[in-house]
């Protein structure tokens, strides 16, 4: 019986022996084989194991835009995407109270003056994506802490059953012809990003010469004499002009593209002759990022020509890389002549021509009338 233990025992030694020197062999081989099958295996861990399991994003894209691109990305990279929905100013307040705890890892979707605050204040990562040489300079952040996914540009929104082509206004100026008088309904400017971007451009175009802006706001005493309505939200906006109730707005190309397709709305668009605002959409990385691995992999996905193009066509956005073919012909066909801003300045200012329009423009000589 004794020697039936010992040789048990020796077996057990002798098997454990033999494997432990096969796993030191096969670790050798690893280690000393081919070195091009190890950067095979290094790149397919770029959309597995090497990647973190979770990227969490904060965007205002809504949430049809948002679970398209949940599940296109997951379903590419078996990566949870968690993401949250709100207005740009609350992303930007949001991630500068979670400056010391960051919670995020992309925000994506926000004018690009967001985006350079967000940078002033330390806040985002820097990140050169490997589209960078198909935007233009005005389409990312010097230090790539931002770059650009797609331009909103600004236009004179007319109803088409009310004006023809040929008597709609042409540029920005024409909009205070006095036979325009009741015919403008926009949405309330202090609480759209898109009316405070074009009201304030209003004021730049003359202030960035004389550092004055008294004939910027002389320009929106006269809009607000042929305002008829500042409407509560776009979309009592949008069907005040529908009706006719108002045949003018000011308002951005896609939303008024998207409507008239979309919604059959009796909408049509001019692009100001003298130039218009065009507002950069970005997308960055936040500093300090619980996932940055995955930021990244989402920050390239929602970035590739198919993610623009899908964009484009069914989300109405005009992507900034230039290499992006076949796109819809409101796209292609639209000559876009960007207005000359110092966005840098325009940001500093804006929050003051904006006060000031609130207190002393808006609605005054039908408060005058009124009395």
């Amino acid at each position: 019986m004794r020697s039936m233990r010992k040789s048990w025992l020796y077996l057990m030694v002798l098997g454990l022996f033999i494997f432990l020197a096969g796993c030191m062999a096969g670790e050798s081989d690893h280690t000393s084989g081919d070195s091009g099958e190890a950067e095979t295996n290094d790149k397919a861990g770029e959309k597995s194991g090497d990647l973190e399991d979770t990227v969490v994003v904060y965007s205002p894209h809504g949430s049809d835009i948002l679970g398209e691109f949940e599940k296109l990305f997951e379903e590419e990279y078996g990566i949870d995407m968690q993401f949250l929905d709100m207005g740009s100013q609350e992303i930007l307040d949001r991630v500068r109270s979670e400056a010391n705890n960051v919670q995020a890892d992309v925000w994506w979707g926000a004018p690009q003056l967001n985006f350079d605050q967000a940078k002033a204040d330390g806040l985002l990562a820097e990140y050169k994506p490997s589209y960078a040489d198909t935007l233009d300079e005005m389409y990312y952040d010097e230090d790539f802490m931002w770059t650009g996914t797609s331009i909103t540009p600004e236009v004179i929104l007319y109803n088409t059953n009310e004006i023809s082509e040929d008597e709609v206004p042409k540029d920005w100026d024409d909009l205070l012809d006095p036979k325009w008088e009741d015919e403008i309904i926009v949405r309330y400017p202090l609480a759209s990003g898109t009316m405070r971007t074009i009201y304030s451009a209003m004021i730049y175009r003359t202030y960035k010469d004389t550092e004055d802006p008294q004939k910027g706001y002389e320009w929106l005493e006269k809009f607000d004499h042929n305002t008829k309505e500042y409407s509560a939200n776009p979309e009592i906006m949008y069907n005040q002009v529908a009706k006719g109730v108002g045949s003018l707005s000011v308002w951005n190309m896609p939303d008024t593209v998207m409507l008239a397709e979309e919604k059959d709305y009796p909408f049509g668009y001019v692009i100001p002759e003298s130039g218009t605002p065009v507002l950069t959409e970005g997308i960055a990385i936040l500093k300090d990022a619980p996932h940055p691995k995955a930021a990244e992999a989402f920050y390239e996905f929602v970035n590739t020509k198919e993610a623009a193009k899908l964009l484009a066509e069914k989300y109405y956005r005009i992507p900034t890389r230039d290499d992006i073919e076949e796109l819809p012909e409101w796209i292609t066909e639209t000559e876009i002549k960007p207005m000359d801003i110092d966005w840098e300045l325009f940001d500093e200012k804006q929050s003051e021509w904006m006060e000031y329009w609130d207190n002393n423009i808006k609605n005054t000589e039908k408060d005058l009338s009124e009395e």
